[in-house]
This record gives C-alpha cells, structure tokens and sequence, in this order.
C-alpha cells in the first residue's frame, strides 16, 4: 500500500517546512479526539497525518487520550505484524541517523516502506526533547515512503519513548514493513529496545575508547548484527582493530545464541562503503531466525514481555493518579528531603495510603 503525501486538511497538526513528512506537534497537545474508527481508517490508508496525531495520544498522559489510543491500537492489531523491526543503537556520536539515512536509498529501491522511530532524550527539568532528526534526517524523510516519527523518552529508561512498541503497531498498520528504531545510545538501562525488535544492530566506534564499552556482557551479547561505522579515510586501520577486538570479545561470551554467529563488519555512512555488507547480514540474520524459529519464539517472548510491563505501567498510573497519594506526597516528600524519614519509610506510608484509597473504592 503506497501512501499520497497528505495534505493535512482537517487536520490540527502543521506540517514542517523543512520536512513536509514530520508533522510538528501542536502548542496545545493531541489533537481533539476522533472516534476510533476514524483513527484506523486513516492509519490503514496511509494518512501520516492522522498516523501522528494517534502516535501523539499514545504518548500523552491524559486518562482519555490513553484510552482512545489503547483502542485505537487494539482496533490496528490485525493489520501489525508484517514489518521487520530493526533496532540501530550505539553510544551518542556513532552516527545511527546518518547510518539509516544512508541505508535508506538502497532499501526504497528494492520497495521496501520505511518507518524511522527517532528517540530523542528528553530534559530532566522540562521533559521536552531536542528531536534532532527532524533535520538530520531531511533528505530521506523527503520521500513519500518513509515517514519518520521523532519522539522524546520523557524520562523512560531502556533507551526508547514510553509507547514505542505500540507505536511500531500502528507504523505496520499503515503499511511501513521495515521499522527502525534508533534509540538515545547505549548504557546499562538503555536495554529495552531489545525486547520490542527482531533484529539489534549495534553500531561502535573505532579510535574513540567504546571499543572496551563492547566487553560488557550486557550490551554486546544482545547483538545481532555489529558494524564499526566511521571506518574510512585516516580511520580504516583502526576500524579493523576494533573490529578484531570486537570478534575476540563476542568468543569470550561463549556459545552464540540459536547458533548464530555474530558478524562484525566495517562500513561507512558517509561514504556509503560497506552498508549493503551490514544490511546483508541483517537480512540473513532474518533468514536465519525463521528458519530455527526463533524469529517467532523472540516475538512471542517480546509479547509476553510487554504484557507485564504494561500492567506495571498502569499501576504506576495508578498509585500516582490516586487522590489520596497526592495530597500525602507532597509532605512526605518535604520530609524526606529534610532528613526526617528515610526514602523507604515514606514509600511504605504512600503505599499505605493507595492501599487504603484502593480498599474504599
């Protein structure tokens, strides 16, 4: 299903002038809510506009927002699942942007529809995010088959937005069969991606002391694919250290997973050299997964993963929702701070409090 670009009639959200593509969220927030069907029927015909405006209620924190989007992506459930969800990460610097927008030509050739899922990390004190892609990415997001979805972590750990995966959900159901994820960068929390895609390439860096970042069980042996990116000019020879250093580390973690070996590459963004051997490895990787059945085994264990945080997403909505909870947290908070009861005591009154509140209800 190929998508027209949009106009936006209708439509509260404004276009970009520099992305006609990115749509820039209103001042005001989500959009006035449309009824279900209208959100599916959009999203089902290509209407990017109508796909933002439903990606921004799964992203708000308002009550009804957050009911109208659930139903909106139960309603799209039918219509998800065809994409191959590739996650691009690495530390801040590596270039994931200019990776997929130079990837991205060659994948448009051979009709595939992209959907890039930017994660942008957000300020600690006004929780907005600076959404560079907009413009980092304004050649490849041109084109009317890709749509491109900056979006802030808000605070969320694990490297990703709060609503990623039902995000990735919707992108399928308006007919994107690739989606890229590119997450804020790798650390020990920045891991959660992992459970929402097929496929986890890991970009690294020669030359800029990340190569002893990769020893760390916790970030290398999630890797499917592994490519040292910026390996050109002057660059070339250590490119092919770490990627000697990188081999040697991923024998130290033992058996590979499923029988796969992971490929450690080199390749260039900027000058395009070594991408179609990276991408190559990630489709054989795919071929590899069905034909083992671990490509179904992973979605059903990413499933089974997000049924349980979603329900722990929605107690935490709860408990702080909670009336109660809010007129004691704000005293009890004081008196944490002022040394007068431990950070445990205080958690144990509040839970005390929603305790009660629940049991009145």
């Amino acid at each position: 299903m190929t998508a027209a670009p949009q106009s936006g009639s209708g439509s509260s959200e404004q276009v970009s002038n520099l992305n006609p593509n990115l749509n820039r969220h209103s001042s005001t927030g989500p959009p006035t809510l449309r009824p279900t069907d209208e959100y599916v029927a959009g999203i089902t015909e290509g209407d990017r506009v109508v796909l933002s405006q439903a990606i921004t209620l799964l992203e708000s924190t308002r009550a009804e927002h957050r009911a109208r989007a659930q139903s909106v992506v139960n309603a799209c459930l039918p219509e998800a699942g065809g994409s191959l969800r590739v996650a691009v990460t690495g530390v801040p610097g590596v270039g994931k942007s200019t990776f997929i927008e130079a990837l991205g030509p060659s994948l448009l050739d051979a009709d595939h529809r992209l959907a890039v899922l930017a994660i942008d990390p957000s300020s600690e004190q006004s929780r907005g995010s600076i959404l560079g892609d907009k413009t980092r990415m304004g050649g490849l997001a041109g084109h009317d088959d890709v749509y491109i979805r900056p979006s802030p972590t808000s605070g969320h750990l694990g490297g990703v937005a709060r609503r990623s995966r039902e995000t990735i959900f919707l992108c399928e159901a308006a007919g994107y069969d690739l989606v890229f994820v590119e997450t804020v960068g790798v650390g020990q929390s920045e891991v959660s991606v992992r459970s929402m895609v097929d496929v986890f390439l890991l970009l690294a860096l020669a030359g800029a002391g990340d190569q002893l970042q990769g020893i760390k069980r916790g970030i290398v042996e999630m890797a499917d694919v592994l490519a040292i990116n910026k390996a050109d000019g002057e660059n070339r020879t250590a490119a092919r250290r770490a990627r000697a250093e990188y081999e040697r580390a991923l024998e130290l973690l033992g058996a590979p997973e499923d029988d796969w070996t992971v490929p450690v590459l080199t390749c260039s963004a900027e000058t395009g050299e070594g991408l179609s051997e990276v991408w190559a490895a990630v489709r054989r990787f795919r071929t590899h997964a069905e034909e083992t059945g671990a490509f179904e085994q992973r979605r059903r264990n990413q499933a089974r993963h997000w049924m349980h945080q979603t329900i722990e997403d929605a107690l935490r909505n709860d408990f702080y929702d909670t009336p109660a909870v809010e007129d004691a947290r704000p005293d009890l908070e004081a008196r944490v701070e002022r040394g007068e009861l431990s950070s445990v005591a205080a958690a144990e009154r509040l839970l005390e409090v929603y305790r009660s509140a629940l049991a009145d209800r």
